[in-house]
């Protein structure tokens, strides 16, 4: 297996919450030593690329921005090409807000200048967003969502993730979200190609999530699930994504990639 490059997710992969898990730390450093380029693939719009190259470092992975990409940065990065400068409304939290006016994009509540209603991760979700939400759609609003993901890990419980505040704006209107930016879609396997400049099939992709991170699959990438998170092993029995690989968690991968690199 040519594995030029690994994508790793970070809740549940690398870490559950504010918990690295085993082996994370030793084995990210010897594939930087090996030579292989890495990149930090997260759906959780909670941070910017910043705060996560920080929450790494203080775990003491040596992160760098360039290889942090998230579904917040990859919806500005995207949407800047369709609509620069949009008028949005985002239900979501303080670090979508700001990314997408650092991005130029004007913040409204205004449901007659919405031009964009973004669904997020929004742990402050309520009742009056949804007012608004719905009042922008009737005017015409395009209706578009950082990642699908139905919920986060963290270690004391999932939470309910963006699929929750989709869930809802999609039952009180009848309209669908017109495009996400998180994995598996198509902008986020891009912005993936371009940071590492690399084919698909020089790439694995390490994840904890069937639907997302092994559903990127569908666009090339080599695949293995992780089973220290949100999967598990009896969800692959009714799962129409199926990884190439499939481990226990990260400290399996230096074994993995041995025995494929022999092959």
């Amino acid at each position: 297996m040519a594995i030029k490059a690994l994508c790793f997710d970070l809740d549940g992969t690398i870490y559950l919450g504010e918990t690295l898990l085993p082996g994370a730390r030793e084995i990210l450093a010897a594939l930087k030593k090996d030579g292989k380029k890495l990149l930090f693939v997260s759906n959780n719009p909670l941070r910017d690329r910043e705060q996560y190259v920080s929450k790494l470092q203080k775990m003491g992975i040596d992160a760098t921005l360039p290889e942090i990409i998230n579904s917040s940065y990859v919806l500005c990065k995207h949407l800047k090409k369709i609509a620069p400068k949009a008028t949005v409304y985002p239900i979501g939290e303080e670090a979508l807000a700001r990314e997408l006016q650092e991005n130029g994009f004007v913040i409204s509540t205004d449901p007659e200048k919405i031009q964009y209603l973004i669904a997020s991760f929004d742990r402050t979700f309520e009742y009056e967003k949804l007012i608004i939400a719905l009042r922008a759609l009737e005017r015409g609003a395009h209706f578009i969502a950082t990642n699908p993901d139905q919920t986060c890990p963290f270690e004391d419980g999932a939470l309910p993730d963006a699929a929750a505040v989709i869930g809802a704006i999609e039952a009180m209107t009848d309209k669908k979200v017109e495009w996400v930016a998180g994995k598996p879609s198509e902008v986020m396997a891009a912005t993936m190609l371009e940071h590492l400049n690399l084919k698909p099939h020089e790439i694995l992709m390490v994840g904890d999530r069937l639907q997302t991170d092994i559903a990127l699959g569908k666009h090339g990438f080599k695949t293995a699930l992780v089973l220290s998170g949100i999967a598990k092993r009896e969800d692959l029995a009714t799962s129409p994504q199926q990884p190439d690989f499939i481990i226990e968690g990260i400290w399996e991968l230096p074994a993995l990639l041995q025995q494929e690199g022999s092959a």
